[in-house]
């Protein structure tokens, strides 16, 4: 891999017409998903039953049987925790995996800084793009550089946006339009709407902030954004810390079960099969075991083909809902497992899997497989708020190269014996298609932020 400095990183000399070429060649053609791009389908996917013992076990064997993994108490976590509680790490010679929870993300950062030999851990799930701002040293202390590797995509949605009880009967929903005037008037009267995530610049910001701006609000100067760990979302809102907050599942369901709030969108409403979280791996631990990482990979896809049969929810919820895992009741979690969300403030209610979280395929194709064309998503979103410079997209195909190991995927795949027709032949996952009619062109992310009225890039 080639060294990326953080120099080069924040150099502004090329052009976007350049960096339109770059990706170009970086990403590829579309795949053929099982929906269009512009109208995904509404029918079951279909998942592949597990390939057979004799073919899963292909492959040389791992170089060592640990690992310490991190992970946050929601959904996206499940394909770690499912890995580990069914056997399916040690089914591949990985018996010596330790699924550590992390107190916020800001500690699991810290954590895979030190390493697991330091007493932290070697990978785990994680927001996007927090791998790359890893990897670059730009969220990490004294901005130190620890590479990572992206190696697959954990879930597809399974996330939401919970309103204060407080905020009932303002009109606050999918359409944050519809409120705008009393949102920026709060504002105006120096009583500024609050509006919390987990983690800054990363996923769940994005989401909220998508979800503003869509309707004209201003994230950076019509509300108030605030950080508030996932463990003390439910707590945080009672306690009337904020009005809005946007995290994963179960907590905004939680907060409309506690009688708190009520959930305004489902990020499956905002952007359909859009990317969660990721596994990602310190670059060191996965270039000294290449082995070890395709064996954690297949317990991985091994776990998420099985958390996508929804005839395995029901005990899904039952392990999630174990104390060192979500530590809630599995009446709580099994709903939103199937796809069931109340959403209060009388919206309608949600009844359909396919807004649920999903692990190995959704009618966009692959859940799993990390296609860099979504890093780019992440990359160019990054740039439109000011999280990263202008010029990241001229330089986003060297970036992408480094940190995102798709090859390493496809060969644990091909190991594991999972059909060619699951195993996606583009990088790119083709254009994207938000609630508000915006499209994200891979080839042309400069078009998609050209498009977006409200932006600090």
């Amino acid at each position: 891999m080639s060294n990326f400095s953080r120099r080069r990183f924040l150099t502004t000399t090329a052009t976007s017409a350049v960096g339109a070429v770059l990706l170009k060649g970086c990403l590829g053609n579309p795949p053929e998903p099982s929906g269009t791009a512009s109208s995904p389908t509404t029918t079951t996917p279909s998942t592949s039953s597990p390939a057979s013992p004799t073919a899963q076990t292909a492959g040389a064997a791992p170089e060592t049987t640990q690992a310490k993994l991190g992970f946050l108490p929601i959904f996206e976590a499940a394909p770690l925790i499912i890995a580990q509680e069914k056997g399916f790490f040690a089914k591949y010679g990985m018996t010596g995996v330790d699924v550590s929870k992390q107190a916020n993300w800001g500690s699991a950062r810290d954590n895979v800084e030190i390493g697991a030999a330091g007493g932290g851990i070697d990978g785990g799930q994680w927001q996007m793009p927090m791998p790359y701002l890893i990897s670059e040293g730009l969220i990490t202390k004294n901005n130190t550089k620890i590479p990572m590797y992206v190696l697959a995509m954990l879930n597809t949605q399974g996330n939401g946006i919970a309103i204060a009880q407080s905020q009932v009967g303002k009109n606050i929903g999918l359409d944050s339009s519809k409120a705008k005037d009393y949102i920026v008037g709060l504002k105006q009267a120096g009583n500024p709407f609050r509006a919390a995530y987990t983690f800054p610049k990363a996923n769940q910001d994005f989401w909220i902030r998508y979800w503003f701006a869509a309707g004209g609000i201003n994230p950076d100067t019509d509300v108030s954004l605030l950080t508030v760990p996932t463990a003390q979302t439910v707590a945080n809102m009672k306690t009337g810390t904020m009005e809005a907050f946007s995290t994963g599942d179960p907590w905004p369901a939680r907060i409309v079960g506690d009688g708190i709030g009520f959930i305004a969108a489902l990020t499956s409403q905002i952007w359909p099969f859009h990317p969660e979280e990721y596994f990602a791996m310190r670059a060191d631990w996965v270039d000294k075991n290449p082995n070890a990482t395709k064996a954690l990979l297949k317990g991985i896809m091994e776990a998420q083909q099985w958390c996508d049969k929804k005839e395995n929810r029901a005990e899904m919820g039952q392990i999630l809902s174990g104390a060192k895992y979500l530590n809630i009741p599995a009446t709580v979690l099994e709903p939103m497992l199937l796809g069931n969300y109340t959403m209060g403030d009388n919206q309608p209610n949600i009844n359909n899997f396919q807004e649920a979280a999903m692990y190995w395929k959704s009618p966009r194709g692959s859940v799993s497989y990390p296609y860099k064309s979504l890093d780019l998503w992440f990359l160019t979103e990054s740039v439109r708020w000011g999280f990263l410079p202008k010029d990241t997209l001229t330089n986003a195909k060297t970036l992408i190269d480094k940190v995102n190991r798709e090859d390493i995927w496809k060969a644990a795949a091909k190991e594991a014996g999972v059909p060619d027709a699951d195993i996606p032949t583009s990088t790119s996952r083709g254009v994207e298609k938000f609630f508000d009619g915006k499209v994200f062109d891979p080839e042309n992310p400069q078009a998609y932020l050209d498009s977006l009225a409200i932006k600090k890039a």
